[in-house]
């Protein structure tokens, strides 16, 4: 899809989104527009048709007025400060939980318990047969959302998937599936990406903060995403070693919605309802499901084909503070390629919006695993550039990746 295509796309998806929630006043619109057209040839007619286009354009007049006073009723203002761990403790269920957080990055609550148990490769899934629908309180907020979260970028009302279960360890017998629900990506923009917004009622200075209406359960704690209201979508980053050692990154461009501007990992993005699908049926198992997220993201994002790709690990958990608690894997990918091969890649037409290009690294993952056992802080294991331009998903790629390479020796 070309880059022309691809705008046209973001700017149907955004106003058929708005417009589904603001029918009334398109119908009234459309009542005005009518009168125009039917306007007959005769006195009477002329006179009826006259009438109706007035009443027409009145109400339409009416209906823009309640609706940018509607609009104008509320006050966004972007939560600068970091996120407040020490008001959120984790989920009681999670074993040996921490937050780690990076600064002008984000935040993520990680569990070593949780990455070594992903390592079995013993969780399943269920899909829900209802897709995710935006609970009352965030469905009459979309509206006022959107439009400004869509400022200044491309974004796609395409499907992604959600997630309704944690991937906790259990002890003996395989654990219960981890159930999985349908979504689009803009009901997790309503619901998730509030997180990082302050709403407050113009009239009554009432504000509105989802990390307390929605993210904290009844002792106070984060919610595990089995009780979560959010769309929760499911995000998949891999990071990718050529024949010849190095890290494949990719640069992000200034028109990505989340990280612009950073270096990513070298596939990263959402989990896609055709990722939990095979020619010969549905995915049972968690792993199968988010390594084809993994991989799809990858050739999508640096222009290497399935055939490059020898095998990807998935190594991590962390749930995304800052994105609504949003759940998060990360993966491990052995490229069959060299690095001069790999430079030689464009990403697909529909990806260069988004992408830069790439970026190659010499990369240890033995040497920062033992230095992290030792205590050592992320900050001071990694090269310094990817610490320093490095996004949240690839920093926690390398810590989790590092951490399973480790283990393996």
């Amino acid at each position: 899809m070309g880059k022309l295509t691809r705008r046209a796309r973001a700017k149907a998806d955004y106003l058929g989104f708005i417009g589904a929630r603001e029918w009334p006043l398109a119908a009234s619109g459309l009542g005005v527009v009518l009168g125009v057209v039917t306007i007959l040839p005769s006195a009477v007619g002329v006179v009826l048709s006259a009438v109706a286009l007035g009443l027409g354009v009145a109400t339409f007049a009416r209906d823009v007025r309640l609706l940018r006073r509607r609009w104008a009723g509320f006050e966004f203002t972007t939560i600068a400060a970091p996120f407040p761990t020490a008001e959120l403790p984790p989920p009681a269920a999670y074993p040996e939980p921490a937050y780690l957080a990076v600064p002008a990055r984000g935040t993520a609550l990680v569990s070593a318990d949780i990455d070594r148990d992903l390592w079995t490769e013993r969780h399943t899934i269920e899909v829900a047969e209802e897709p995710y629908r935006l609970p009352p309180a965030l469905k009459a907020t979309a509206p006022h959302v959107l439009p400004l979260r869509a400022r200044g970028r491309l974004l796609f009302n395409g499907p992604i998937v959600g997630m309704r279960g944690d991937p906790l360890p259990a002890a003996g017998a395989r654990p219960a599936p981890i159930r999985l629900h349908r979504a689009r990506f803009f009901d997790a923009v309503c619901s998730n990406e509030l997180a990082a917004l302050r709403i407050t009622r113009v009239d009554t200075g009432e504000e509105y903060d989802l990390r307390k209406a929605e993210l904290t359960d009844t002792a106070g704690a984060l919610r595990e995403l089995s009780s979560s209201t959010l769309a929760d979508l499911v995000g998949v980053s891999t990071v990718a070693f050529t024949t010849d050692g190095k890290l494949v990154t990719v640069r992000q461009s200034s028109l990505n919605s989340v990280s612009g501007l950073l270096l990513a990992p070298s596939g990263s993005g959402s989990l896609e309802p055709r990722d939990l699908r095979t020619p010969d049926g549905p995915r049972r198992l968690l792993h199968t499901a988010v390594r084809a997220g993994m991989e799809r993201e990858l050739c999508e994002e640096s222009g290497l084909k399935p055939a490059d790709v020898r095998s990807t690990k998935v190594v991590g958990f962390a749930r995304w503070m800052e994105r609504g608690a949003k759940p998060e894997f990360f993966g491990l990918t052995e490229l069959a390629v060299d690095s001069a091969e790999v430079t030689r890649r464009r990403p697909v037409s529909g990806e260069r919006l988004y992408s830069a290009g790439l970026t190659l690294f010499d990369v240890d993952l033995t040497a920062i695993g033992a230095a992290l056992t030792g205590g050592v802080p992320l900050s001071e294991t990694l090269p310094p550039r990817l610490w320093e331009d490095g996004s949240l998903p690839l920093l926690l790629a390398l810590r989790a990746a590092a951490a399973w390479q480790t283990a393996r020796v």
